[in-house]
């Protein structure tokens, strides 16, 4: 039943299916569950894809896929790049970087940063065959959260208080390793070859954003977590869209 929960919890804090939950929602002991998360989202965004393209060309079909998963996640995952683009690249000091984080408003850094993300996803997906549509989407999504999952099990927060502390904090350390190593195990198993590629390009660019992160703010946040997952499905995409 905790397992369920948790599950639930993590659906609910990731998107906008309506999944309820009855307790105070542990962020930190559901985060196991954010590639599980990315499974959902990719498959709907990976079988919309697919099914426009029967109609389509799978450019269309790939742009209706990628703004569904928008309309799924409540452009949760953009809005953390968003702020990290502003703040890392418009910031001066670690305060002003900082303060910049928890700006709600986006300047033009933030706006390119999400149009960029939402441009190359849309060519990279509709640059895959549509039989491979699903299975590739459904690897990026999963891949992407087992990614910031991983940053959480290796990087110090930048502050002691807020979203990215909490989660680091209340993380059952070996639920996320067996969640991660899961995670990796599927994705190979339903890109084979290809994910060795994907592997190594998602790796070398979470090290990038972790390394970015720890030199700006000294370490992670719930943006920079959302940064991460998007490097990582764009990286995904990219090197499962290769020839």
């Amino acid at each position: 039943m905790k397992m369920i929960r948790n599950l639930r919890v993590a659906i609910s804090f990731m998107t906008r299916i309506p999944v309820r939950h009855k307790h105070e929602p542990n962020i930190g002991a559901a985060a196991p569950w954010f590639p599980v998360v990315g499974v959902i989202v990719g498959t709907i965004t990976g079988t919309t894809a697919w099914a426009i393209s029967q109609f389509c060309t799978p450019l269309v079909g790939a742009a209706v896929g990628v703004c569904v998963g928008l309309l799924v996640t409540g452009a949760f995952h953009e809005d953390g790049l968003a702020d990290v683009a502003d703040a890392f690249v418009g910031g001066w000091t670690n305060e002003d970087r900082l303060r910049i984080l928890k700006d709600p408003l986006h300047g033009t850094y933030g706006v390119a940063a999400i149009s960029g993300s939402i441009a190359i996803r849309i060519i990279a997906l509709g640059s895959i065959s549509p039989k491979y549509m699903i299975a590739y989407s459904i690897a990026a999504h999963c891949i992407a959260r087992a990614s910031a999952l991983f940053l959480m099990l290796n990087s110090a927060p930048a502050t002691q208080t807020g979203l990215g502390a909490d989660y680091v904090q209340r993380l059952p350390r070996m639920n996320a390793i067996i969640s991660i190593a899961l995670s990796i195990g599927f994705c190979f198993l339903i890109t084979q070859s290809k994910m060795i590629v994907c592997f190594l390009l998602v790796t070398l660019f979470t090290f990038i954003v972790r390394q970015w992160s720890k030199r700006k703010i000294g370490g992670i946040t719930g943006d920079v977590l959302g940064t991460v997952e998007q490097v990582s499905e764009i990286a995904a995409l990219v090197a499962l869209s290769a020839k």
